[in-house]
This record gives C-alpha cells, structure tokens and sequence, in this order.
C-alpha cells in the first residue's frame, strides 16, 4: 500500500524534538529505584575522598544511557539529584549547595556526552571504524575514565570537599572514582542491556540444548580455575596478589568464546574479591586490589567484545562474498537476457506495428472484432514498451552516470516495492518531492540503493508505516526512509547485506549512507548524495 503525505514524516519531527517519548520517561522510576539501591550498595567499599571502589549504580547509569541515548542526560541527572537528597546527601541549607550539586550531575553529563560521542563515532561512514559490539566496550571503559578527569578541575580548586589533603590524596581519590565506577559499569551493564535486547525481540528465542558447549564450559573452567588457584599460590608464598595468571585466563576465553562467557568468568573473579574488599582494610590496600580487579575486568570484556567483532566482521564479509558470486551470475544472465530481447524485439515491433493498422482497419467493422483488436493493440504495444525499457536497461547506456530527477527515482522505487509492503500489511508514505531535485547517477544502481534500504524498513517496521522522503540539505539532496521499530537496535547491532550493498552503491556515486536510532524506536536511515554541480 502506497500513499502521499507531507514533506516531514512524524517520525522524523520527533527525531528533533527535546522531550522524549512518554514511554522513556516511565522508566525513569524504576531507574531512580535501582539507583537508590545500588547506591546504597556500593557504601560498603567506600573510602575518604571516595564513595565506593565498586559503583553498581554507575553501571545502571550507562545501561539507561546507551539503551535510551543520550537525550536522557538531562532527565537522568534530575533524578539523581532527587535520590541525593531523598538520601541527605545535598540540600539547598547548606553554604555550598551549587558545588554539591554540580559534583552530582557531572558525572550524569560526563557519561551522557561519552555514550553521545561514541554514538557519533559508530554511526555513518565512521562506522567501518568501530564493528559493533566494540562501541559499548568503549563506552564503558571510557565513561568512567571520562567522569573521573571531570571531577580534576573540582579537586584541584576545592580540595576540602571532598576530605583530601595533598597531591597524593587528590590523585588516590580520582584514581578510586575510576576504578568504581569501572567495575560497577563492566560488571552491571552488559547484562542489563541483554535482558532488554531478550524482552525487546518480538520472538523470543528458543531455549536450544547444545552438547557441543559442554568442551568450552570445561577448558574455560579448568582455565579459570588454574589461574585463580596460581594466583593464591603466589600470596601465600608472599608476593602479593599477582593479577597476570587470571588475566591471561580471562583474556583467553574472551578471545576463545566472546563476551558472554567471559562476563561470567569475570562475575566469579569479582564475587571472590568483593567480599574480601568489604572489610576492613586501609584504602590503599583496597585500592590496589580493585586496581588489579578492574584490568582483569576491563582485558578480559574487551577481549570478548573484540571477538564478538571479528566474529561479525568475519559473518559481514561471508555475505559479501555471496554477493559477488551472485553478482557474477547475475552478469551472465544480463548477457543472455541481452541476446534474447535483441531477438524478440524485432517481431515484437513487426506485431505491434501489423496490431495497429488491425485496429485502424477494423474501426468499422463488427463491434467484436473492432474490440478485440483494440485490445491486441493495446497489449502488443505494452510488451513493446516493456522491451525497450528492459533493453536500456540491459545495454551499456546505462552503465554511464546521467542526470536523474530524485522525484521520477522515488516514484520508481515506491512502485517497485509497493508490492511487497501490501503484502506485508505496511503502509508506505511518500512525501513529495521538489522537481528540480537533480542528482548524478546510475539509475537502476541507486534505485537499487534505496529499495535495499525500503526492504529493511519495510521488514522492521513495528508499527505499519513506512516514510519515504527526500529534500535538499545545503549542496547536497537526502533521500530518507524512516520506520518504527519494536526492538532496541541500538549501534552494536549487527549490519544487514541490503545495508552493505546500498552503502557501497552510494559511496560509488560520491554519496554516504547514515543510519540512526532516536530515543522513541524510530529508524531513519538517511542517503546523502552531491547534486548536479556541486562536488562529493
């Protein structure tokens, strides 16, 4: 189904609006609750100059983040400034309340402008730069860093606020921000946001017994298990606790099985060390363990998340191997397709030309006749048409680039799919667009391009409607297709082939393929290309 609408589908104005969709912002209280309580939580690993050396609450900051975006920083950050004083840590009677609440939010907006930042990098044509998952390990490597030099100007102006005194003191205090607030993130938000991702999916996977598991499960263990017991040996017989047998270990299986068999190694590394870290001990011994605990944690999830990328990388560039061996029988079949409408089209011409001078001779003969002639007429002059265009397209014409009106490619890709979105029950709204929207180009190429691009919307699309539009930016002219989807498909998502192909057509005709996620599940994937007489 196919209709016309407005220049401006709604999905893409609410991609600019501020306020986020109703359905966020009623998860901003489940949020403050669990904030309430793994703040509460972290008190006992806490420290002068230091909340806590473990800080679950800031791995359910990210979570919130990266699964809502970065929007949300501000709305985050009031909540947080309620908890803090629901909890007595700030109030409006004491004479430093602006520094209390600034020290509150900073981190809020440290960490909302990484996950934004990230995003920026992981998007677009950078995206070839980081394969998904590895933007959400940088993330939560680079968050906690982030916030901790943010807290440095405070430190160094206003010392006294946090009960530090002297160079080291001040340095011993960030270096513990860093470090809970890592492990907290590594620790809670991975498997928060796969138990989003899980109820997200509208079909949920099949729970599948696989025996071939079973070996890794056991070298993983053995491996584990080794590299814990060594480093007890090494303890005992008095040289400290060596993290370098365990990160071996977890970085192995990280690069062996990916991120979520080492998340559970890591969580058994982490409940041995915790309970011991809980009491007490001098901040300086509880720094250094946890200092040990956080590169274990941080070499053995980037280790997974690294392989879980390759694994992708390695998936994308199967399909794309497809794709050329299908490209090569495609241009055998154009070949043949090329020889046989050569041959069919010369008699085809000769009947159409014989079905016309039927019809004008027979104009007063019987009804009947006159009829039936009418309509071989007609028909032979639709097969006719139909072999000329299948000829140019199958000819070396249009291998050359030629200007083409952006209004006649969207009118042919919105008929070419408009078959596929009635089965499916989608709508298909196309905006009108200007005329003299002009573009160089291959037609049948880049309508291909976008009608990739409509597939996978037309295919995701949550909620029956599918937006096509187009419109000029400056020198260059946007094609849009923008769609609801029920699922969280934040950047560490996997890419599809469609994508990979129209990516590649584009970027052949001087143009970029964007896609991006807002806060309300709307997907808009936006192709960018130069227009007559501008450059790339």
């Amino acid at each position: 189904m196919m209709h016309r609408s407005f220049p401006a589908p709604a999905a893409q104005q609410r991609a600019w609006s501020w306020l986020p969709d109703r359905q966020v912002l009623l998860l901003l209280g489940p949020y403050a609750a669990g904030f309430a309580f793994t703040h509460w939580i972290a008190a006992a690993w806490g420290g002068t100059g230091f909340y806590s050396l473990w800080y679950p609450a800031a791995g359910l900051r990210l979570a919130f983040l990266w699964h809502a975006g970065a929007r949300l920083t501000p709305f985050i950050a009031i909540v947080e400034i309620l908890v803090g004083t629901a909890k007595g840590l700030f109030s409006l009677g004491v004479p430093d309340w602006p520094l209390t609440l600034w020290g509150i939010v900073r981190p809020v907006f440290a960490y909302g402008a990484t996950v934004a930042a990230i995003r920026w990098l992981a998007s677009g044509s950078r995206a070839n730069v980081l394969v998904p998952p590895m933007p959400l390990g940088l993330a939560a490597v680079a968050a906690p860093n982030v916030a901790a030099l943010s807290a440095l100007p405070e430190a160094l102006w206003r010392p006294d606020l946090t009960g530090v005194q002297g160079v080291r003191d001040m340095i011993t205090s960030l270096a513990a921000f860093a470090v809970g607030d890592l492990l907290g993130v590594l620790m809670l938000a991975p498997p928060l946001l796969w138990i989003t991702q899980m109820f997200a999916r509208r079909r949920r996977p099949r729970l599948r017994i696989d025996t071939g598991w079973w070996p890794a499960l056991a070298e993983s263990t053995a491996l584990l298990l080794g590299a814990i017991g060594l480093t007890e040996i090494l303890r005992r017989v008095g040289l400290g606790m060596q993290p370098m047998p365990v990160i071996l270990a977890v970085a192995w299986i990280g690069l062996r099985f990916g991120r979520a068999p080492v998340w559970l190694a890591l969580l058994v590394v982490t409940l041995l060390m915790l309970p011991h870290t809980a009491q007490g001990m001098t901040t300086a011994a509880r720094l250094e363990l946890h200092l040990s605990l956080a590169t274990v944690v941080v070499v053995g999830y980037l280790a997974g998340s690294f392989a879980d990328a390759q694994r992708q990388a390695r998936v994308d560039v199967e399909r794309r191997d497809r794709l050329l061996f299908q490209a090569e029988r495609l241009k055998t079949l154009r070949a043949m397709s090329v020889a046989v409408i050569h041959e069919v089209s010369q008699p085809l011409s000769t009947l159409a030309i014989e079905a016309k001078h039927l019809h004008a001779i027979t104009g007063v003969s019987d009804p009947e006749i006159a009829q039936s002639a009418a309509l071989i007429d007609r028909k032979a002059a639709t097969l006719s048409h139909l072999v000329r265009r299948l000829r140019g397209y199958g000819g070396r014409v249009v291998d050359e680039p030629t200007p083409l009106p952006v209004s006649a490619l969207i009118e042919s890709v919105a008929a070419l799919v408009a078959p596929e979105a009635k089965s499916r029950g989608i709508t298909l709204k196309v905006a009108p667009v200007d005329p003299d929207l002009v573009v160089l180009a291959q037609e049948v190429e880049l309508a291909q391009a976008v009608v990739n691009l409509l597939h996978n919307a037309i295919q995701a699309a949550s909620d029956g409607t599918v937006h096509l539009a187009a419109a000029r930016e400056g020198p260059r002219i946007q094609i849009i297709v923008t769609n609801r989807h029920g699922a969280d498909i934040a950047p560490h998502g996997g890419m599809g082939v469609g994508t990979l192909v129209a990516r590649a057509i584009v970027e052949a005709h001087g143009g970029a393929v964007s896609r991006s996620l807002t806060p309300y599940g709307d997907v808009i994937a936006t192709i960018s290309l130069p227009a007559i007489g501008e450059t790339a």
